[in-house]
């Protein structure tokens, strides 16, 4: 009988030790699993973190080219002005230097009237002709060039208007493709967040690692997009169509022409 008591005793003890065991191997497979779970988290975040510097810095490259831009654009826009001021001064100069001209003629005139004075007929009809052929060349020679500079200002104006309608259309294509990157952006975004979602009420392992491949599959896709929409924007701000030009084509102080 002290046998059969001796017998159960140890046999509770097994029991007992065996479900101690039962009980440390449970938690131990439980702390194994939160230490997992916390390293995937961290993981998580500290990949969050580096894209989200990357983007941060492609966002800093990208103000930096975009001012690099303004500041070639405001150099071209003071060069323009420059070039203006020269083609100003340069009329300028021709103006001055066609009321010299007049100013000789006239000159001339008065010495032609001082010659018929002070002359014979046959000489002062001599030097009425002389001068006559030097006007007469000079009025032919000003209405060439006024001739060539309209041709010259209307074939300036048309290819304005070519290269103005060419840079419309192209940044209105790149206007469609940033809106079109845009709503990609946004639906890609959108699945990321559902995936965190549902990464945080994953079942079971197997569910889990497919919700962290379609993550790793919709983070490449936003990088590619991100990418893809830093090169249509500096494509657009590369493109920007010049101002029209409203300038008479007879106006010689015109900049544009």
């Amino acid at each position: 009988m002290a046998e059969q008591k001796e017998s159960s005793v140890l046999f509770s003890l097994k029991e007992l030790m065996n479900l101690e065991q039962e009980r440390i191997a449970q938690e131990a497979a439980n702390q194994q699993r939160q230490a997992r779970d916390a390293r995937e988290r961290r993981e998580a975040e500290e990949r969050a973190a580096r894209e989200s510097e990357e983007r941060r810095a492609r966002e800093a490259e990208e103000a930096r080219r975009a001012e690099e831009q303004r500041a070639r654009e405001e150099a071209a826009r003071i060069e323009a002005i420059k070039q203006a001021e020269l083609e100003r001064s340069k009329a300028e100069q021709e103006h001055r230097a066609h009321l010299a001209a007049v100013a000789a003629q006239r000159e001339h005139e008065a010495q032609l009237t001082r010659i018929r004075q002070q002359s014979s007929a046959r000489k002062v009809k001599i030097g009425a002709g002389v001068a006559i052929t030097v006007l007469a060349l000079a009025i032919a020679g000003l209405g060439y060039k006024y001739q060539q500079d309209q041709k010259s200002a209307a074939a300036a104006m048309a290819k304005a208007a070519l290269e103005r309608k060419a840079l419309e259309e192209e940044n209105q294509r790149i206007a469609e493709e940033s809106k079109r990157l845009q709503q990609q952006i946004a639906d890609a975004e959108k699945e990321r967040q559902e995936i965190e979602r549902s990464l945080q009420l994953a079942k079971n392992e197997t569910e889990r690692q497919a919700l962290l491949a379609q993550q790793r599959q919709n983070q490449a896709q936003l990088r590619k997009l991100d990418s893809e929409s830093a090169a249509n924007r500096r494509r657009s701000a590369e493109r920007k169509p010049p101002k029209p030009c409203n300038c008479d084509p007879n106006d010689p102080m015109c900049s544009c022409l």
